[in-house]
């Protein structure tokens, strides 16, 4: 059974602009998607921008926002076949366990200066 479903869509500039600002990035990221995105090189904004999509449709799946979660608890990691996944901790593990859903699928695309993610949450 779907519990939620989110959308979300982020243009690439913002985390260009963001990229200038030490920690910031830090403080929204967790190490592995920093990792991940910046080892894409001058690619690294698109990366920046799909995963953040992803945490806020994550949010918006949820039906509460991301109002007492922390961004880094929402991770977004890709399988060894490039498929994305979100692995959640903390605060938003406890949201998705309230929502009832056990599964997270997770779609992402970017074309340009735009970045969309889709979340649906399932319970199994």
């Amino acid at each position: 059974m779907i519990t939620g479903i989110g959308i979300d869509i982020v243009h690439v500039n913002r985390m260009r602009r963001w990229l200038n600002y030490p920690g910031l990035m830090e403080r929204y990221f967790h190490p592995n998607e920093l990792n991940t995105a910046l080892s894409r090189g001058n690619r690294a904004d698109l990366s920046f921008a799909a995963r953040f999509a992803a945490k806020e449709a994550f949010g918006k799946a949820l039906g509460t926002g991301l109002s007492g979660i922390a961004l880094k608890d929402i991770v977004v990691i890709n399988r060894h076949n490039g498929q994305p996944e979100i692995h959640v901790f903390g605060n938003a593990l406890s949201e998705l366990k309230k929502n009832g859903a056990n599964k997270v699928h997770l779609s992402m695309t970017h074309e340009n200066e735009n970045a969309v993610a889709m979340v649906v949450l399932e319970a199994i």
